[in-house]
């Protein structure tokens, strides 16, 4: 029997798109994704949180797109930004043309949503002439009528309906670069419908419990439902949805996948929760710490534990570790192993400077 074997998730078998430079589904890395508050008419304002997110990790960004000073503004955005961007449209299929034209990578839409059939197929038309995929985006919020008064409410089979209702649309215009959506406020409502979505489509498959709250509700909510469905197997690209600032989801976001070993940027600290036996104030040095390692990208763990309970046992598994001691000093690890004993108030500078060295090392590892 292999080793870790409980650490393994087999990812669900699902089709392969293309989202700008971006490959989502299949064997691909789950994506992470975010999305601007900025008015998308004020191209400066979008452009500078779209690097902010850039700079926090997002693999893709989505850029509402209500009104036609917006796809004009869309244009200015794309030159100026490098991750692909998902422009958000709403009803209006000429809003879905024109960002298309400007050089969306992707279009997030609802085709039942866009009008006639002629309508979809302009749109479809110009998705396919500009190199756009689509994201069919099922709310529970905005079901279709008729689906409604024949489920009465919003539930897991309407959602699936729905979502292979527009499915279909797509592939009877023979287009096949589109991933899906279905999701609602509900953690079990949401999770429910994935789980029926994932067995009726191979389409990649967009995770998300949308409208979730602010950050703490919001991520635990998060974290609950697309943390579920992660571990079954299900989801190739997710978003956080937060009444927060969106660089807060991409983090958000990155720490549900490190957590279940999908993928891994930036330091992870496992921190206690401290006590009594403390040897150094851990709930302001983690606080601190995190502030002061934001900036890194390499993957890399760091073990700050209190006393020597825990502390030498959980820092044999992390490239850097401070455990606390007494007479106000701790232990320094490196690698598992004990390096020196340092002053507490060395410590922080300390920690960091290992962790800077141990991203370096890592990077040039990456270069041989």
């Amino acid at each position: 029997m292999e080793k870790y074997y409980w650490r393994n998730i087999e990812r669900r078998e699902s089709n392969s798109i293309k989202v700008g430079s971006l490959t989502v589904g299949g064997n691909s890395p789950i994506s992470v994704q975010s999305m601007t508050n900025t008015k998308t008419s004020d191209a400066e304002k979008t452009i500078s949180q779209v690097k902010e997110l850039e700079d926090a990790g997002a693999d893709l960004v989505r850029i509402s797109c209500p009104d036609k000073d917006s796809t004009v503004s869309l244009k200015e955005i794309i030159k100026n930004i490098n991750v692909p961007i998902i422009a958000d449209i709403h009803f209006h299929y000429k809003r879905a043309i024109e960002a298309a034209e400007a050089g969306a990578s992707c279009l997030r839409i609802n085709p039942g949503n866009i009008g006639s059939i002629d309508r979809v197929k302009e749109v479809v038309k110009a998705a396919k002439d500009f190199g756009c995929s689509i994201r069919i985006g099922v709310n529970a919020g905005s079901l279709e009528k008729e689906i409604l008064e024949k489920y009465g409410s919003p539930c897991p089979e309407a959602m699936v309906e729905s979502a292979l209702m527009h499915e279909k649309i797509l592939k009877d215009l023979d287009f096949n670069e589109y991933k899906i959506s279905v999701k609602a406020s509900d953690v079990l409502l949401t999770v429910e419908a994935y789980k029926q979505l994932a067995k009726a489509t191979k389409a990649p498959l967009h995770l998300g419990v949308t409208e979730a709250g602010g950050l703490m509700t919001g991520s635990i909510k998060s974290s609950i439902g697309i943390g579920q469905l992660l571990m079954m197997g299900i989801g190739d690209t997710i978003r956080v949805s937060l009444s927060a600032d969106p660089v807060e989801e991409v983090r958000v976001g990155f720490n549900i996948l490190k957590s279940l070993g999908l993928r891994y940027r930036g330091v992870t600290i496992i921190s206690c929760p401290s006590c009594a036996r403390q040897g150094f104030e851990v709930i302001d040095t983690v606080k601190t710490l995190e502030d002061k390692l934001s900036h890194i990208t390499e993957s890399i763990t760091l073990s700050v534990i209190g006393c020597v309970v825990n502390g030498p046992g959980e820092a044999l598994y992390t490239d850097v570790g401070f455990t606390g001691g007494g007479n106000n000093n701790g232990m320094i690890y490196l690698n598992g192993k004990q390096l020196s004993k340092i002053d507490n108030k060395d410590m922080i500078e300390n920690i960091v400077e290992h962790v800077e060295e141990k991203a370096i090392e890592i990077a040039n590892e990456k270069k041989l």
